[in-house]
C-alpha cells in the first residue's frame, strides 16, 4: 500500500474544515486507500497547531481527530537529510519522515515544500492533486 506524510496544513484544514479537499483526502485513510506515516516532530506540530486552531472551533473535536491519525499512523524516525532541503527549515522534518516511512507522498499547500517538488522521489503534491490521485483508483493498488 503506498505511504503518505501529511503536512500540517492538511491535517488542519482536514479537522476543522469538513468541506475541505483536505478532509476529503483523510476519508481515503479512513477507507484504507493508503496508509500514513508520523514522526514524534511531525506529529507534536500537528497537536500544537491544533491547539492554537481549537478556540476558535469550540465544536470540533480535534483531539478526538488526532487520536484516530495517532492510532492510524505509523510511527517512524526521521532519516538524516544532510543538509537543509526547504528554504523554511519547519519543514524538513516532514521530508526526513516520508524519507524514512519510504513514502510516495508529500501531501501539502506549502509552496516551500512544493517549489522541492520530487526530493528523494517522494512526489510533493497538493491535497487537490492527490484527491486526483485517489478518485483515479491507484489509492489501494498502488
Amino acid at each position: 500500500m503506498t505511504t503518505v506524510v501529511l503536512d500540517t496544513n492538511t491535517v488542519i484544514n482536514a479537522i476543522f474544515w469538513p468541506n475541505s479537499t483536505a478532509r476529503r483526502c483523510l476519508a481515503g485513510l479512513a477507507l484504507r486507500q493508503y496508509d500514513i506515516a508520523v514522526s514524534a516532530q511531525v506529529f507534536a506540530q500537528y497537536e500544537a497547531v491544533a491547539a492554537e486552531f481549537q478556540p476558535r472551533f469550540p465544536g470540533c473535536n480535534s483531539a478526538g481527530a488526532l487520536s484516530w491519525l495517532r492510532l492510524r499512523a505509523g510511527w517512524v524516525e526521521p532519516a538524516p537529510l544532510g543538509k537543509r532541503r526547504s528554504r523554511d527549515p519547519k519543514d524538513d522534518p516532514f521530508l526526513a519522515c516520508a524519507l524514512a516511512a519510504r513514502a510516495k507522498y508529500l501531501v501539502t499547500r506549502d509552496e516551500d515544500q512544493l517549489t522541492l517538488r520530487k526530493p528523494f522521489g517522494i512526489e510533493i503534491i497538493t491535497p487537490a492533486g492527490f484527491l486526483a490521485w485517489l478518485r483515479e483508483g491507484r489509492g489501494p493498488a498502488a
